[in-house]
């Protein structure tokens, strides 16, 4: 590949062997050259930064240990992982970053085989890693299997429970814990270091089984391993690990390169689970993000010579702000009402809600299913919980939806972020599914606005409403319609006309109300805004039915099962001979690319929409002739 005089050692490593082919002494090169590489490639594209920077010393420290590919290593989330995408052969396509055809923002099996198992929703990677070490242990290839984890990643119970279940398997696995925020401990330094790497050696290693073995069916076995967790658990908080079933070393600076190449030999020599916890700086290395990491997290294009964000003109207000000033001006005249969301505070616009309101607020980290049985317990108390989430994450906590919420016809809102098409971020978030799945459910009113007026009153309207209820919404911008501050509910299950017409009806559902307004001018149709996916307005179904040759649904969701399929489902229980469309989602999963470019992928821009009307109008006209 290419030389780059700015990266002299990092223009060498094509994969992984070139890497391991380096002496030691070079890696801290290395490191710095890979975060300056970091630095330039994501300024030109956008992306999750700050949390890649804070890994550099351990993805080059893994690499250069563990024999990849033939060695698995499982990066949760993806978000640390664009140093790996580096190392891995991607370092000449970085500049497509999270574009259409382009690399991924997350990790991909499709996409190399360095990437061992897909990612993108958080807490998987320990799991899905006992997994492969289960494998590994059976086909007895010598195979080792490592999992790099977030603080925040730790948070869910899934995550807990492979843990748990690891220590009782007891086969080669290394959870490293990447604790990025110092909320675990601060306990890092020279004296840490040195106990890690004492701990993790094979002088410690061989006392410590040889004195098990001495020790082994004597009344002072269980003495000797309490004494032995509480005396590391006076210089390190590994108890927890240690009673789960793992050998825990910890916490190390997670940026001293040497140290860490010397855990990670001693452990990936280790037999059993193995638990490593590193400490380590979100934006290491370049002063912008170290400054401001949760604006370095998920970043769009910047300066990297000063860090200044290249910002796009505004276009009004994003469906996430309206809900977060829709918040705030509600909580002033509804004291019962209170506002959780699972670690997307600042991702659903719940900022100055948090700040004005501390003790009405609550982010339980990354544990959707907590979240909502959390207001489900609330709600019985006579609290008006309002669950900000995305919609992508919502089908982490579907039982509790069911079963806690719905089951029991509680007044819970659920303020569902990023409906439909995400964009860059690609399969993992898209969105699409939730109409699908919410509509099966009893007791939910199901809302789609179609711009941001329709969206605060649909908040109103759920939040006023005595059972559980939904309000899906789309990433970014609307049809730009500046929201009045008229907060009054709409009537549950009513939709409205938009457009008088002929001959064609379009059925629209949400964000795609501005493309049927297009074409239903190009065809002189009539165009209405169905508002509410359950309960349906049958009565406007009917209506438009009766007068009209064909209709046409259209959602921002997969068509199976959808708000379309509801239409379909309550015309053929009434005999209609009406003919029906459903324009949706199709049934594949969609790569990653600009919203417009998906979006036309999909079939839903409007000269889609319009090609698929003339199709089903020109059949007809055949069949009729």
């Amino acid at each position: 590949m290419t030389s780059d005089p700015r990266f002299p050692l990092l223009s060498a490593i094509d994969i992984p062997r070139d890497l391991r082919d380096l002496p030691e002494s070079k890696l801290p090169q290395v490191a710095e050259e890979l975060r300056g590489f970091l630095v330039e490639s994501v300024g030109k594209t956008g992306g999750h930064l700050a949390s890649s920077l804070g890994t550099v010393e351990l993805t080059v420290a893994l690499h250069y240990v563990y024999q990849t590919p033939e060695d698995r290593i499982l990066w949760d989330v993806g978000h640390q992982a664009y140093g790996h995408k580096v190392l891995t052969g991607r370092r000449q396509r970085m500049d497509t970053l999270r574009m259409r055809d382009g690399l991924s923002g997350f990790l991909k099996r499709a996409e190399s085989p360095y990437d061992a198992f897909g990612a993108g929703h958080s807490s998987t990677s320990i799991g899905a890693a006992l997994g492969m070490a289960v494998a590994a242990q059976k086909q007895n290839n010598g195979r080792r299997v490592a999992a790099v984890i977030g603080d925040g990643a730790l948070t869910a119970g899934m995550a807990f429970e492979a843990l748990n279940h690891a220590g009782d398997l007891d086969v080669d696995l290394l959870v490293v814990l990447n604790d990025n925020d110092m909320s675990i401990s601060p306990n890092v330094g020279g004296l840490s270091n040195y106990l890690a790497r004492l701990l993790s050696g094979p002088v410690y290693s061989s006392m410590r089984e040889s004195g098990k073995r001495m020790l082994s069916h004597t009344p002072f076995e269980e003495l000797a391993r309490r004494a032995e967790e509480h005396l590391k658990g006076m210089v390190m908080p590994g108890t927890l690990f240690e009673e789960l079933g793992f050998n825990y070393i910890g916490p190390i600076d997670g940026h001293d390169l040497p140290t860490l190449v010397t855990a990670l030999r001693n452990l990936r020599e280790r037999s059993g689970p193995q638990f490593l916890h590193i400490v380590t700086q979100k934006g290491k290395g370049y002063a912008p993000a170290e400054a401001k990491p949760q604006t370095y997290h998920g970043v769009g294009r910047y300066d990297p010579s000063n860090g200044k964000l290249h910002k796009g003109k505004p276009s009004g207000p994003s469906y996430s702000q309206v809900f977060g000033d829709w918040l705030s001006a509600t909580a002033e005249r509804t004291p019962e009402m209170v506002a959780i969301t699972p670690a997307m505070c600042t991702g659903s616009g719940m900022t100055a809600f948090a700040d004005a309101y501390p003790d009405r607020f609550y982010d339980v980290g990354i544990a959707e299913q907590h979240a909502l049985t959390l207001a489900a317990g609330m709600a019985c108390e006579g609290l008006r919980p309002v669950v900000a989430i995305y919609s992508t994450f919502l089908q982490r906590a579907y039982d509790q939806l069911i079963h806690d919420i719905a089951l029991q016809n509680l007044p819970v809102l659920l303020a569902i972020d990023r409906a439909g098409f995400v964009g860059n971020d690609g399969a993992t978030h898209d969105g699409i599914f939730d109409l699908s799945y919410l509509r099966c459910i009893p007791n939910l009113v199901v809302m789609t606005p179609s711009d941001e007026e329709e969206c605060r009153r649909m908040l109103s309207t759920g939040l006023a409403h005595d059972g559980p209820s939904a309000v899906r919404y789309p990433r970014g911008t609307g049809r730009g319609v500046q929201p009045s501050g008229d907060d009054l509910p709409l009537e549950i299950g009513r939709g409205v006309v938009r457009r008088e017409g002929r001959g064609v009806a379009l059925l629209a559902f949400g964000s795609l109300l501005g493309n049927a307004l297009e074409v239903g001018d190009s065809l002189d149709a009539t165009v209405a805004d169905m508002r509410f996916v359950k309960p349906l307005d049958n009565d406007l179904v009917d209506r438009l039915a009766a007068s009209h040759d064909l209709l046409v649904t259209l959602e921002e969701n997969v068509v199976a099962g959808g708000a379309g399929s509801a239409v379909a489902e309550h015309l053929h229980r009434n005999g209609a001979a009406s003919r029906l469309l459903q324009i949706g989602i199709p049934d594949r999963f969609f790569a990653h690319g600009s919203p417009a470019d998906v979006v036309a992928d999909a079939g839903l821009d409007a000269a889609s929409i319009r090609a698929a009307i003339d199709s089903a109008l020109a059949g007809e006209a055949s069949n009729s002739g």
